[in-house]
């Protein structure tokens, strides 16, 4: 039930980020009751606050318009952050050259854990530098990863 209304929320999601110029990055559905609607929106330039109170208000309205959700709820829109999750190949593409934390399922040159900077996406596999050394981490035994704060 809450996975066929995630779909149909997202759906519509979906259309009002095309129409504003934004990608729908996430879109989570929690709790009981009143049911909070977790958005997260993004572009390549980056989300503003008038972006997220756009998105806001006319997500809102269409949730009410089509009647998606039966009572009360909280709708939640931000951006990924700086520390964004890195979900898939693409989000590697983009990343292209910055800073990034992988834990993978199993050890690879006996760690689980690494922080470096994305240097090549071929394939499946991702190329990291880390310390003057570059690992290859097949995608499929990412377990998590996302961006790190350059400071």
């Amino acid at each position: 039930m809450m996975n066929d209304l995630r779909q149909k929320v997202s759906r519509f999601a979906e259309q009002v980020a095309d129409e504003q110029g934004v990608e729908l990055f996430d879109i989570e559905l929690l709790g009981k009751g009143k049911l909070l609607v977790r958005t997260i929106i993004d572009k390549k330039d980056g989300i503003t606050l008038d972006d997220c109170e756009r998105f806001s208000k006319s997500f809102a309205a269409v949730i009410d318009v089509e009647d998606l959700i039966h009572g009360p709820y909280t709708l939640e829109v931000s951006s990924p952050g700086i520390e964004r999750p890195l979900r898939n190949i693409d989000d590697f593409i983009k990343n292209k050259s910055k800073l990034a934390r992988i834990v993978t399922k199993e050890k690879i040159a006996d760690q689980k854990f690494f922080i470096g900077r994305i240097m090549e996406i071929s394939g499946n596999s991702i190329t990291l530098l880390v310390n003057d050394h570059e690992i290859v981490i097949a995608f499929d035994e990412i377990s998590k990863a996302r961006l790190e704060i350059e400071l």
